[in-house]
């Protein structure tokens, strides 16, 4: 998927450029050999931040080094490193026009070469950088159902070995599917090394391969490993290469300015020492006295950066204390927090007791209110029942009266009839009657005490 998205980012950038690039004066190249160059340079080329805020892109001139070299070679010619190393100091960084230009001008052959040469260097470039092709070339290899040893175009990429009926890679005759599972290892015969090996996938098993020479076989067991290792990666097997190849420059240009500024303080420091070594000179010449009293200046600068390096090493067991410190004081908080918590459930809890306590104490006076309304109705009964009680005194002195008067008259004159005398003595108490009236009389007041 990254790929094909690459792959896209790149047609269009070719479909926006590639009138400007087509148009030379002096061609070399066809169309489809610069539009192959075109996507090795945007796989290769690095991207720096101009002062318009814009990106330039150009590629280093180790990158360039190694293209020309290759396609050098390919067409069967000498590379000059010194040559190249020379016109990369004076141009710096490549744009694809200068280096477009540069491969046209001085590493195509110039006039010596055909056209189908050059196009095959460069697809042949291509292939190795744009399709991430490791290794390819004619190899026999043994059939499953016979036997016998046939031989193929194996064109071998990370992840995936295909094979071919010629190097015209029309025919596709299989595909080995490679993963970390995979290993490849070399076959002896009779205790000799041999021209066979041996790729071991879990779909195909052991596949034997017959290579042209003891060589070839060397090359395409590291060419196999190297696949192998590679396979199972999100990003191309080239661009991981050339970003590594990019962090190693970056690294090493890195080092190099470091080493730089290294030597500048260096010099700075050796230039500021002879100076300085030259003023102690011309005042030892001048006072032989101020010579002891550089030495105590030198010894106390000695103790100030003895005192300093104690300081600094006090000041690491301080920093580790304030951090011994800073967590006692976050256990700490967490224990308070904690706290915290518990007591707001104990101020929740006496809450909840006061808002008890508060309703209980609302049902006391409730319950008091309804005692002193009951009081209330009880003194009033009791006041009832004193006025009845002494309606009832006054009605038994008025009969005891009545019967003290009605004694002395009949003392006084004795009674004509007794049916009178028993009519008269019906309403008067008899002995009988006169104590249930005076304990009804005494009971009465207990009553009330007992009601209140």
């Amino acid at each position: 998927m990254l790929r094909a998205l690459e792959e896209g980012i790149d047609e269009i950038c070719w479909l926006i450029c590639k009138k400007v690039y087509l148009e030379r004066s002096h061609p070399v190249f066809e169309d489809h050999s610069v539009y192959q160059l075109f996507r090795i340079y945007c796989l290769l080329a690095e991207t720096e931040p101009d002062a318009t805020d814009a990106y330039l892109v150009s590629m280093h001139g180790d990158e360039v080094a190694r293209i020309a070299s290759h396609l050098v070679m390919s067409l069967g010619l000498q590379w000059d490193a010194t040559d190249f190393s020379a016109l990369s100091a004076a141009i710096g960084m490549f744009r694809f026009p200068t280096f477009l230009a540069v491969l046209e001008s001085k590493y195509s052959g110039g006039n010596t070469l055909d056209t189908v040469a050059l196009t095959e260097a460069i697809d042949d470039l291509y292939q190795i950088y744009v399709e991430n092709v490791v290794k390819k070339g004619y190899l026999m290899k043994k059939g499953f159902l016979l036997p016998t040893l046939r031989y193929f175009w194996f064109v071998l990429r990370p992840g995936e070995l295909a094979y071919y009926k010629d190097s015209q890679q029309k025919e596709p005759s299989g595909l080995i599917l490679l993963n970390a599972n995979c290993w490849a290892d070399a076959l002896t015969n009779s205790g000799k090394p041999d021209r066979r090996f041996v790729l071991s996938t879990p779909e195909h098993r052991c596949i034997e391969l017959v290579a042209e020479d003891h060589k070839g076989r060397l090359q395409w067991l590291a060419a196999l490993q190297t696949a192998i290792q590679h396979s199972g990666e999100k990003i191309g097997y080239q661009r991981n290469l050339a970003n590594q190849r990019r962090s190693l420059r970056q690294a090493t240009k890195q080092e190099k300015e470091e080493t730089k500024l290294e030597l500048q303080h260096e010099r700075q420091a050796r230039v500021a020492a002879e100076i300085q070594a030259r003023k102690l000179e011309a005042l030892s010449k001048q006072e032989c006295a101020k010579v002891q009293q550089l030495e105590d200046v030198k010894q106390k600068l000695e103790l100030l950066l003895q005192e300093e390096k104690q300081a600094l090493r006090d000041e690491e067991i301080v920093r580790s204390l304030q951090a011994r410190v800073l967590r006692e004081e976050w256990e700490k908080r967490e224990q308070l927090e904690k706290l915290q918590e518990e007591q707001q459930k104990l101020l929740e809890m006496e809450k909840m007791k006061r808002l008890e306590f508060e309703r209980m104490q609302r049902e006391n006076e409730r319950q008091l209110h309804d005692a002193g309304l009951r009081l209330q109705q009880l003194e009033a009964e009791r006041q009832h029942l004193d006025t009845e009680l002494r309606a009832a005194c006054e009605k038994v002195k008025r009969a005891e009266e009545a019967q003290f008067l009605l004694e002395a008259q009949i003392v006084a004159r004795p009674l004509r009839g007794g049916e009178r005398i028993r009519r008269t003595q019906s309403f008067v108490p008899t002995t009988k009657e006169r104590p249930l009236l005076e304990k009804l009389e005494s009971s009465r007041p207990v009553t009330l005490q007992k009601n209140l």
